[in-house]
C-alpha cells in the first residue's frame, strides 16, 4: 500500500469486540491472566505493553518499512534510549550540528559513559577518519536542525557497512512521508513523534524503528519496558489519529515552505535561506535522491544580527514565536536564545516551521516583520 493507504488502513486487521471504527483507548494498567498462567489479550502490564501503544509502534513500523518500533514519551527519551543501549566506552559519530537537546545529552548524562565526536557528515570523505576502534555507530540528522544540512544515508550506509558499524537516522524534520531512513541502509530511524507525526502540538512521544530484530535491538526493547519512559494510552490514541492525516498535511507544508522559501531567498533583508528545494542549497541533489519533496522547515539569517533577528520575530502576528515544529500553526523563533550561550547556531539565524495557513497570510506577516 502507499503511505496515504497505510496510515489510514494499517490497523484494518484489528477487530474490536465492540465494532469500533477508531481505536478506543485502553486505559487498564494490567490484564487477565489465563488458566494456564498466559496472557490471551497478550498484554501483562502497560509499562510493558498497551494495545494503543502496540497499535502506533504497529503502524510507524509499516511507515518506516522496519521489523518493529519502541514508541516513547517524548522524542529526547528515544534517542537517549539508543545511548543507554550501547555498551559503556562506545564511541559515536555524530553531526556537527547535532539537534541540542540530544548533544546536550552526550555533553553531560553520557559524557562519562560513552565517548563521541562531532563532525560535518555532509563530507563523506572525511568520515572514515573520525572512526576509532570502539567506534561501533554513526549518528546522522537529515535534514539537520537548525541549519537543514542533507546527509547522504546511502553513502553513509555504505560506510557502516565497510567498518560495521550501525546507522541511526534522526529523521523528524522528514517525517517517514518523505523520507524511509530503512530503504537507504539504515539501521535505526528516530522520529520525534511531537513534530509531524503528531501534528497537532498537543502530544508529546518518540518513536525508533529498527531495521532488524538483532540483540541491539533487544536492548533498546529492554530500556523501554524496563525503563518505562513510554507514552500514555491516550498519546498513542492521539498520534494514531493524526498519522491518518498525516501525508496530506505534509503536502500542504510542503507547498507552504516551497512559496515562502522562495519569497524569503528574493527578500532584500534576507542574507540567506536554508532550505532544501532550493537549487541553491548546498545539498540540493542529495536532497532531491533521498526525500520524496523537501518538508516544511527552513531557516533563515537575517541581515544583521541577533537584535534584528529578534525585531523580526517580535513583529510578526500570524506566525507564533514559540519553540518545537511540525503543527498545523507556523511558529518561528530566534534559535540562538533557545539554545543558550553555548550554541553554535549563527545569531542572526530565524528558525521557521511553515504551517497550513494560506501561504498569502503568511508572506504578508513576515513582509511586515521585516521592513
Amino acid at each position: 500500500m502507499k503511505p496515504e493507504t497505510t496510515a489510514i488502513h494499517a490497523l484494518n486487521l484489528v477487530k474490536s469486540a465492540t465494532g469500533d471504527v477508531t481505536m478506543p483507548i485502553s486505559l487498564s494498567t494490567t490484564f487477565l491472566r489465563g488458566e494456564d498462567g498466559g496472557y490471551p489479550g497478550g498484554h501483562i502490564y502497560s509499562r510493558a505493553s498497551n494495545p494503543n501503544r502496540s497499535s502506533l509502534e504497529k503502524v510507524i513500523t509499516e511507515l518506516e518499512f522496519g521489523e518493529d518500533t519502541c514508541a516513547f514519551s517524548s522524542g529526547n527519551t528515544a534517542g537517549m534510549t539508543v545511548f543507554q543501549a550501547l555498551k559503556a566506552g562506545s564511541h559515536i559519530i555524530c553531526p556537527d550540528d547535532m539537534y541540542w537537546g540530544l548533544k546536550k545529552q552526550l555533553l553531560t548524562i553520557f559524557n562519562d559513559v560513552l565517548t563521541f565526536d562531532f563532525a560535518d557528515l555532509t563530507d563523506l570523505d572525511n568520515i572514515e577518519s573520525f572512526i576509532k576502534p570502539n567506534t561501533v555507530m554513526i549518528w546522522a540528522e537529515t535534514p539537520s536542525n537548525p541549519l537543514l544540512k542533507v546527509t547522504d544515508i546511502q553513502g553513509l550506509a555504505n560506510i557502516c557497512k565497510k567498518h560495521n558499524l550501525m546507522l541511526t537516522v534522526d529523521s523528524t524534520f522528514a517525517s517517514p512521508i518523505l523520507q524511509n531512513p530503512i530503504k537507504l541502509g539504515a539501521d535505526i530511524v528516530m522520529h520525534s513523534t511531537t513534530k509531524y507525526i503528531g501534528g497537532h502540538s498537543d502530544v508529546l512521544g518518540g518513536a525508533l524503528t529498527t531495521a532488524k530484530k538483532n540483540e541491539f535491538w533487544e536492548r533498546v526493547i529492554n530500556v523501554q519496558q524496563t525503563g518505562g519512559a513510554v507514552p500514555s494510552p491516550f498519546d498513542c490514541f492521539l498520534l494514531l489519529r493524526s498519522i491518518k492525516t498525516l501525508a496530506y498535511r505534509i503536502k500542504g507544508h510542503c507547498e507552504n515552505a516551497m512559496k515562502l522559501a522562495e519569497y524569503l531567498e528574493a527578500h532584500p533583508k534576507v542574507e540567506a535561506v536554508y532550505y532544501p528545494g532550493l537549487k541553491s542549497h548546498a545539498q540540493y541533489e542529495i536532497a532531491k535522491k533521498q526525500m520524496k519533496d523537501f518538508g516544511g522547515m527552513l531557516s533563515i539569517l537575517v541581515k544583521g544580527d541577533a537584535i534584528a533577528a529578534r525585531k523580526v520575530v517580535n513583529s510578526v502576528k500570524i506566525f507564533a514565536q514559540a519553540t518545537s515544529l511540525g503543527g498545523v500553526e507556523s511558529l518561528i523563533e530566534h534559535r540562538a536564545s533557545v539554545e543558550g550561550p553555548d550554541t553554535k547556531t549563527p545569531q542572526n539565524l530565524i528558525r521557521i516551521s511553515v504551517g497550513l495557513e494560506h501561504i498569502d497570510d503568511l508572506i504578508a506577516d513576515l513582509e511586515k516583520a521585516l521592513r
